[in-house]
């Protein structure tokens, strides 16, 4: 635990509140201020642009990517001149011949993401962000201010206008943050950032007994729609169908991280009275999918160019599903160039009445994960940081067997060593309290077909209430 989480754990609930608004205020300020409104405009028109429109766009921002990561990152300029590529056949480069670019893989992104993966001509105000770690080593990826302000410029236009609300609008969060320290913490659940109209729920106290919390929390702050985890948010929908309870009919739900199902927007719809936008993009901010008022989901190609490959490296054909492969648009001081981010989705055929000229993905494949049960009946899936900051670890996988019986599975690099043990153990103490915890080092995780292996997996039922 950093030494911030120390500090903050130990606040009063009322300074918890402070801490979080003062986080909050920065944080917006960096996001929306600067280049933001303009940016936003752009996005805004170019959602009427024609398929030719889009396709020069496009070749044009790839083009000057391309010039910029082959002349000024290291990484590209070696990788590029393997692949016989040179900046006369950048200038001249369709979108078609994006295939002749060699892949990146996230192995490269996690060993050299702050290496030689970075621009020489760096923008002001950059900062690394960690991936949530979920499944092992996170990748770390740099935002400068100006790319921050042009990645929320895009969100606020593609995924909070589609849904009817704005960055003013009073909001849930589900999400990875441990605003709530501890496993066996007292209510509230939630603390309120002021600044931003926002309300984040614990994602990991969610149960039949803390339902009436959430919603006193939600009523209080006058939240106008959730968004975060699509498994979290449902949980705590369901509780308070379960538990009878009523809560306020919303503007939107908005969800991201998991696979959005049937139920999941059933329930929301029953219990929220509105509809659900699903969304997909992810820390890298090197490609956004969401969904808009027709139900559609759209790729936002000026953000990034999403290919769809098959098992051959080949574009699938509308309603196959395929490899997802970015190329982030935005950040070019640390350009993510055709990164096989590990994602799947199924291509759709382009054709929508909302009248947008822009791809659409019939569907995001993406995972369900098995729902981990304490023992005072909370539900909870993602957990976000248990594996990040472990320089030694490659991936793990959570078990759980009974209500207080859990395995880690752990691949190392072979330095593992007993204090990295100790911080894993401590973490997912501080989120389910007492456990009894085995770690196992093995050599490797079992994958499915699609090569993927599952983060979390649970061998207890639900009961239903």
């Amino acid at each position: 635990m950093g030494l911030y989480q120390k500090l903050y754990s130990n606040l009063p609930v009322a300074f918890q509140n402070i801490a979080v608004s003062a986080y909050g205020y920065s944080w917006k300020k960096r996001r929306f201020g600067g280049e933001f409104d303009q940016e936003l405009k752009g996005f805004k028109d170019r959602e009427s642009f024609s398929h030719q429109q889009w396709n020069d766009y496009i070749t044009l921002q790839l083009r000057k990517l391309l010039v910029h990561a082959f002349e000024t990152v290291p990484f590209y300029n070696e990788s590029f001149k393997k692949a016989n590529i040179n900046t006369a056949q950048i200038q001249k480069f369709e979108l078609s011949d994006i295939s002749k670019l060699p892949f990146l893989e996230k192995n490269d992104l996690r060993a050299f993401g702050k290496t030689t993966l970075l621009s020489s001509t760096l923008e002001k105000g950059g900062e690394f962000f960690a991936s949530s770690g979920s499944t092992g080593t996170p990748t770390q990826i740099v935002f400068s201010h100006a790319m921050h302000q042009r990645w929320s410029a895009g969100f606020e236009a593609r995924i909070r206008h589609w849904a009817g609300v704005d960055r003013n609008s009073g909001r849930g969060m589900i999400g990875g943050r441990r605003v709530v320290p501890e496993g066996d913490a007292k209510p509230p659940f939630y603390r309120y950032n002021i600044f931003e109209k926002q309300t984040y729920f614990s994602a990991y106290h969610i149960s039949g007994a803390n339902a009436s919390n959430y919603l006193k929390g939600m009523k209080k702050n006058q939240v106008e729609y959730m968004t975060g985890y699509a498994m979290s948010n449902f949980f705590l929908a369901r509780f308070f169908q379960e538990m009878k309870l009523k809560a306020p009919k919303l503007k939107a739900v908005i969800t991201s991280s998991e696979k959005l199902t049937p139920e999941m927007r059933k329930t929301f719809q029953d219990v929220y009275q509105c509809k659900t936008y699903d969304s997909w993009s992810g820390l890298e901010a090197c490609g956004l999918v969401s969904e808009c008022e027709q139900g559609s989901l759209h790729i936002s190609p000026d953000l990034g160019i999403l290919e769809i490959l098959n098992e051959a490296e080949q574009p699938v054909k509308p309603g196959e599903v395929g490899e997802v492969v970015c190329t982030g648009l935005i950040n070019f001081d640390q350009p993510l160039i055709r990164y096989r981010i590990g994602d799947r989705m199924r291509l759709g055929n382009n054709n929508c009445s909302c009248g947008r000229s822009m791809p659409t993905i019939e569907e995001i494949v993406g995972r369900v994960e098995d729902t981990v049960i304490g023992q005072d009946g909370r539900e909870m899936v993602r957990f976000h940081g248990i594996f990040i900051d472990l320089p030694n670890l490659i991936e793990g996988q959570i078990i759980q067997y009974t209500l207080t019986s859990f395995e880690i599975k752990i691949v190392t690099n072979g330095n593992w060593s007993q204090v990295e043990s100790e911080t894993i153990r401590k973490r997912m103490m501080s989120q389910l309290g007492s456990i009894d915890l085995q770690i196992s080092e093995v050599s490797e995780i079992g994958r499915n077909q699609n090569g993927k292996f599952q983060a979390v997996i649970s061998h207890l039922k639900r009961v239903e209430k």
